[in-house]
């Protein structure tokens, strides 16, 4: 019998040559229609570890990774891992990470209070000129700032007003984005994802940041809100093409939005759906993002 603390899981290999980015932007498209909790890179770079919230939605994606024939090289096995603690004790290498003037850090990992990224006396903080820290605790919510299309939006983030603006962060994860957005001075932040765990962890995070997100579970399909001066999704290629017209609908008129968790290759297809008037790129190894001006 399964413990009640095992996780259904898939672990997945397939070659990491240059084949490797092609087969890994397949991969994310086909399992994101059975809601991973998180993907573990294996140390040797040879494939994944995937985890699900129950051996249905586990069963489901391997029988259709098994259809879809991705590649040759790709081999799957259907596993149950053990231990509730598992995306903890994964991540526990992890180190601070720094993009731009905002620096992402676990908290074992925190720059010290003498660093240049603490304040100093008991002055406020200026949100327009001052280095961030967000404290992140890995969790089951993706966003702990080290995958390139969560550093892509952050670096996005920056690059245009937030102070005094309205931003809603979609599949928020562990509310990294969010919290960046609230921490930059946005006047007001709603974080949404359909994930109850995830959210669980973005709840812990905006508390240990000190910071006011207005925390929302909601599937994208059926999510109302007021439109908001900016909007961030990143989530998957195929994700954002079907909800394409939700999303633009989310953004107020002359609003920008910020997608990503798609391929360089994928870009074209991925922004035609939103008939953006502008639209500035920026990518990262295998994986792209894009601000659009609607």
């Amino acid at each position: 019998m399964i413990a009640l603390t095992d996780y259904p899981a898939i672990d997945l290999q397939f070659e990491s040559g240059s084949d490797g980015p092609r087969i890994e932007a397949l991969l994310y498209a086909a399992l994101d229609d059975f809601q991973p909790l998180a993907i573990q890179e294996h140390e040797s770079a040879d494939g994944w570890l995937v985890f699900f919230r129950d051996a249905v939605h586990r069963d489901g994606a391997a029988a259709a990774l098994r259809r879809l024939e991705i590649h040759p090289s790709l081999t799957l096995t259907s596993l149950d891992v053990p231990d509730e603690d598992w995306a903890r004790r994964s991540q526990a290498n992890l180190r601070a990470i720094t993009v731009g003037r905002i620096t992402v850090a676990p908290p074992w990992d925190v720059p010290d209070a003498a660093s240049r990224h603490s304040y100093p006396g008991s002055r406020i903080p200026d949100p327009v000129t001052d280095h961030i820290v967000i404290v992140i605790d890995p969790s089951m919510g993706f966003g702990t700032g080290h995958h390139q299309t969560t550093r892509l939006c952050l670096s996005l983030l920056q690059s245009i007003e937030i102070a005094g603006r309205r931003l809603i962060d979609d599949g928020t994860g562990s509310g990294v984005l969010a919290i960046a957005a609230a921490k930059l001075g946005a006047r007001s932040v709603t974080a949404m994802d359909n994930d109850s765990d995830a959210l669980h962890n973005a709840r812990e995070n905006v508390e240990r940041n000190a910071v006011i997100v207005e925390i929302v579970q909601a599937d994208l399909a059926a999510f109302t809100a007021a439109p908001a001066d900016i909007v961030v999704a990143n989530l998957t290629a195929a994700v954002l093409r079907h909800h394409a017209s939700t999303l633009r609908r989310l953004v107020a008129p002359h609003g920008v939005l910020i997608i990503s968790g798609f391929s360089p290759e994928e870009l074209a297809d991925v922004t035609a759906p939103f008939d953006a008037r502008e639209v500035r790129t920026a990518a990262e190894a295998e994986w792209a993002a894009a601000m659009l001006r609607v």
